[in-house]
């Protein structure tokens, strides 16, 4: 689901921007393969728009301990606790012009601004990519996150050293769970038991 709600992501954004004066601005893709003298070394798509790099995962300890389990009819399902992940996502802008990254990047955040909440009922996606057609109900919220100049200096010295324009999202909070039975009862339907008055 990692993937799916990333291109979820691009695809959303890329409708958001004008279409009529540049096609697809926003690709997915790992920013760390950018070289520093401005080609791209995975994929010549990207060397004049902005990319979405996954910076990091984050499992969602406060919904760790939730029981995971299903009834239908008088039968209970049990199942593996669901994994919840938080995503740290960067949006950089890999523009020849620099003004054009910078007003990218504004177009991204008022994006974001006008919404945050994405579900299956509120968004529009190709279901005719490969890996998107078996998505079925979702929600997740979309948050900015500010680092500190150090924790972004750590961040592009580890993606390659060069900066650009960027700024990062926290995607929360994504459920991945495998449809695997664990074990099966039966619901509890009534109480025998015989009580001694004295």
């Amino acid at each position: 689901m990692i993937f799916e709600v990333l291109q979820i992501i691009t695809e959303e954004i890329n409708n958001f921007f004008d279409i009529e004066i540049e096609e697809k601005p926003v690709s997915l893709d790992n920013i760390a393969f950018i070289e520093s003298d401005g080609n791209d070394s995975s994929n010549s798509n990207n060397s004049n728009n902005v990319i979405l790099s996954l910076l990091h995962t984050e499992e969602e300890v406060t919904l760790k301990n939730i029981l995971n389990h299903d009834i239908e009819g008088t039968k209970v399902i049990y199942k593996n606790n669901k994994v919840h992940l938080n995503l740290y996502t960067m949006f950089s802008a890999n523009r020849s012009d620099y003004t054009e990254s910078l007003k990218s990047l504004s177009k991204i955040i008022e994006f974001f601004q006008s919404k945050r909440i994405f579900t299956q009922s509120n968004t529009s996606f190709d279901r005719g990519l490969d890996g998107m057609d078996k998505i079925k109900d979702f929600r997740f919220t979309v948050e900015l996150f500010s680092p500190s100049f150090e924790e972004m200096n750590f961040i592009w010295g580890t993606l390659g050293g060069k900066q650009y324009p960027s700024v990062i999202y926290k995607v929360s909070v994504l459920e991945i769970e495998r449809d695997v039975t664990q074990s099966e009862g039966s619901l509890i339907t009534e109480i025998n038991g015989s009580l001694n008055h004295k």
